[in-house]
């Protein structure tokens, strides 16, 4: 049986370091017809960096809805194209999920490469259990986020958030209020990139460790589960 051709093909990127990328993603990139990216300057640098030259058209949160239809179009007229995200792995908090959701209503034949998804290997380094977790990506800024968190100070498998650097401390504090200041914590920022840091320890220890210093970096929040 002849294998469906594959029209679009989800491509994870580096999430710092630009050597994180498959042989097998590189690959791809240099043979589509063209990439959606997240941000056209950000990914072109991977590109340039790589000696890749191809298209690229904008595919981000705020053209999403509009653009879908005309991406459709194309993979349904014979084009060829990857996506890829500013970093990791398009869909996971990024960018993805309308257009796969889309190829599949429209029996598009859609691939997804293994590779970079910065929450692995925060997850990993914690040294909180990994059998069992829950991803919960970024918080609600407003609305329902203390119920959020209140339902969460129940889970006891490990809980894993993404964050950025200016509403970090804050929400640090707010998970001392709902979970605790003695839950245990991991901090993990600018992760494979020069200034890589993860701190590790209470919340109310963790809390102290970043107030006392500028916060830069894409940052994600491994929180050890309620004991049972």
């Amino acid at each position: 049986m002849e294998k469906e051709k594959i029209a679009l093909y989800v491509v994870p990127t580096p999430i710092g370091n630009l050597g994180d990328i498959t042989l097998r993603s590189l690959e791809i990139l240099k043979t589509v017809d063209s990439i959606l990216a997240e941000d056209t300057r950000t990914s072109g640098i991977l590109l340039k960096h790589y000696q890749i030259t191809k298209p690229l058209h904008s595919f981000h949160i705020f053209n999403e809805h509009k653009a879908l239809n005309s991406v459709i179009n194309k993979l349904k007229g014979g084009e060829v194209m990857a996506l890829v995200s500013d970093a990791g792995t398009p869909g996971i908090s990024d960018p993805g999920f309308l257009l796969v959701r889309e190829c599949l209503k429209n029996n598009i034949a859609i691939e997804c490469l293994p590779g970079a998804t910065a929450f692995v290997p925060a997850l990993v380094k914690s040294g909180f259990p990994t059998d069992r977790f829950v991803f919960e990506g970024f918080l609600p800024h407003k609305k329902g986020r203390q119920t959020l968190l209140k339902q969460l100070a129940e889970e006891e498998r490990t809980i894993i958030f993404y964050e950025s650097p200016h509403r970090l401390v804050k929400t640090l504090e707010q998970m001392s209020e709902f979970f605790g200041g003695e839950r245990l914590v991991s901090v993990s920022r600018e992760l494979t990139k020069l200034y890589e840091e993860t701190f590790t320890g209470t919340l109310a220890e963790v809390t102290m460790h970043f107030k006392s210093k500028e916060v830069k970096g894409e940052i994600v929040l491994v929180v050890k589960g309620k004991e049972t």
